[in-house]
């Protein structure tokens, strides 16, 4: 597992990337929530009132890095995180800034 922290608007962030076989699991928490790549369920974390938001790559097939995870697209996000700003469509980091 690598652990990385990114300066986010108002705090940093934690990243985390663990190896899965051929894949990576990619995510990275803040103070208020979560940016993860596909294979997080948002749903379930919308369950415990935890906003959560999942990417979609734009600069590969999948999310590899954390860079991917900024670059990505949001393609879900559960409803506390929506209640903070973040939006279908914006970038990784804008998101990850609204829940910093």
């Amino acid at each position: 597992m690598q652990q990385y922290t990114v300066n986010l608007k108002n705090s940093p962030g934690t990243g985390y990337v663990i190896p899965l076989g051929p894949v990576n699991l990619v995510c990275m928490v803040t103070s208020r929530g979560l940016v993860g790549c596909g294979a997080f369920d948002v749903g379930a974390l919308a369950g415990f009132d935890y906003p959560a938001a999942r990417v979609r790559p734009t600069r590969s097939a999948s999310i590899v890095t954390i860079d991917d995870l900024l670059d990505g697209t949001i393609r879900e996000a559960n409803k506390p995180a929506e209640n903070l700003g973040v939006k279908i469509g914006m970038s990784g980091k804008e998101a990850l800034d609204l829940l910093s």
